[in-house]
């Protein structure tokens, strides 16, 4: 019975289970499976709008004439934006004390060994973002465009060797190398004249003072490199850098007797594979600040530039806002709770809805008039309106007076003094605090000498006199 039993229990099962596979999803469930990658494809937004070459070409020309281990660490660390300013502001304090101990990208570190340039990108920082997202994206073409201005330069007659630099071109492609084994040279130029004539006085390209080669010049390019445009690549200091054909190498040759590479600091098998921060893309960018870059192509606008932005500002609306305490209600935000921060929430309620009420305001606004304060009146008997303040009343006996020279001068607005816990603090005078006391630190000669006392006030036998009369 058991045994019978447990065999109409199987095939039941079995029937089950192939009734279900023959009966269709519900439309219900189909909806949702289609909907889930379209609200995924909607949370992302609109795809990242690459540069155009004339784009390009107005960004790189104010460093497309670089030497090459230059040009190639600056495009890395461009891509680290945050860093560069970092870097920049120790430069500024500490100067290259320490730059190798800091735990900067590779790039940067190398980069900071050369104020000019460092400052530079950190001084422009929006461009120097826009540069740092061209080449995670377009590496091929931000290639393209150094290898194009550099050709309208030397067609113009303005780029050739010198005793700084060595220009070499070889299969179309024109590679910048430093001359000196010790010195690498940063070249001074305006773009709006270099890349299309001579100027009418001087060189179009010109040098400061020579910088130290050093080992963290670690990068090159290989223009030409495998009938492409090749890149920027590690070369390790290696004897030819990549290969016995390298025809833009000889810098590598003839400095290398003359660094240190046995530090593992920027010579080292992890930096085979260069590093960059993709995530630099979400980084919004002043275009404002990009339009003054149109030395080369005129009229160019960045309107790819304003949809980035509105693209990163989506996307940090969705990771950052929820950071502040506050829950994202944003469509695609997915209601994700807000992170914590313990140093912030010790003394602030992130939660309060009045924590926005006077930001962006002039808190200044308000003092522009200060309250008008009613004049102290002097010490000394109580006037009355019907008096008149210089004419003496008769009396009994006379107060005496004080030398005019003790009487510290008043203030053209007498304001009371002020009190460390008064609620009328704001009525402070500071030019009346200002003039308290320099009576008393005058010079002791300066000071008149007191008058007779009999002379303020009356004798006796003459005050009786005085009562006596009608």
């Amino acid at each position: 019975m058991f045994r019978s039993l447990a065999v109409l229990l199987t095939l039941w099962f079995v029937n089950l289970t192939i009734l279900h596979a023959s009966v269709p999803a519900s439309p219900i469930l189909q909806d949702q499976s289609q909907d889930q990658p379209q609200y995924q494809q909607q949370d992302q937004g609109p795809a990242y709008e690459n540069f155009s070459p004339e784009q390009l070409d107005n960004l790189l020309s104010p460093i497309a004439l670089y030497p090459d281990p230059l040009l190639a660490q600056l495009f890395v660390a461009a891509t680290f934006p945050d860093q560069v300013e970092e870097a920049a502001r120790y430069v500024r304090a500490y100067g290259q004390n320490g730059l190798d101990d800091q735990n900067w990208d590779v790039s940067v570190r190398a980069v900071a060994h050369y104020p000019t340039v460092v400052e530079m990108m950190a001084d422009k920082i929006d461009w120097t973002t826009s540069v740092g997202q061209a080449y995670v994206n377009q590496s091929t073409d931000v290639a393209s465009s150094v290898q194009r201005l550099r050709h309208m330069a030397r067609s113009a007659g303005n780029l050739q060797s010198s005793e700084q630099q060595e220009v070499l071109e070889h299969d179309d492609y024109i590679a910048i190398t430093p001359y000196q084994p010790q010195y690498i040279y940063v070249p001074v130029y305006d773009p709006a004249i270099i890349y299309y004539r001579r100027p009418y006085w001087g060189p179009a390209l010109t040098f400061g003072i020579g910088f130290p080669i050093g080992a963290w010049l670690n990068l090159d390019f290989r223009w030409g490199y495998g009938g492409g445009w090749g890149g920027v690549y590690y070369t390790g200091w290696r004897q030819g850098g990549w290969g016995r054909d390298c025809w833009n190498c000889g810098w590598i040759n003839r400095s290398r007797g003359r660094v240190n590479i046995v530090n593992n600091v920027y010579i080292n098998n992890r930096y085979t594979n260069i590093t960059v921060n993709r995530t630099v893309i979400n980084r919004t960018v002043n275009v404002n600040n990009l339009n003054r870059y149109n030395s080369v192509h005129r009229n160019v606008n960045y309107n790819n530039v304003q949809v980035n932005n509105d693209r990163a500002n989506r996307m940090n609306n969705n990771i950052r806002r929820p950071s502040i305490g506050r829950p994202n209600t944003s469509p695609g935000g997915n209601n994700r709770p807000g992170v914590s921060n313990k140093m912030i929430d010790r003394n602030i309620n992130r939660n309060n809805p009045q924590i926005d009420q006077y930001r962006g305001r002039d808190n200044s606004a308000r003092n522009a008039h200060p309250p008008v304060v009613q004049p102290r009146p002097a010490p000394g008997p109580v006037q009355r309106p019907g008096n008149r303040p210089n004419v003496q009343q008769p009396q009994t006996r006379q107060p005496v007076q004080q030398p005019q020279s003790r009487q510290a001068p008043q203030s053209q607005v007498s304001r009371p003094t002020p009190h460390a816990f008064s609620p009328k603090e704001g009525n402070f005078d500071p030019r009346a605090s200002g003039q308290r006391g320099q009576a008393s630190r005058q010079a002791p000669q300066a000071r008149p000498a007191p008058q007779p006392r009999a002379q303020h006030s009356p004798a006796p036998a003459q005050r009786g006199s005085e009562r006596r009369k009608p």
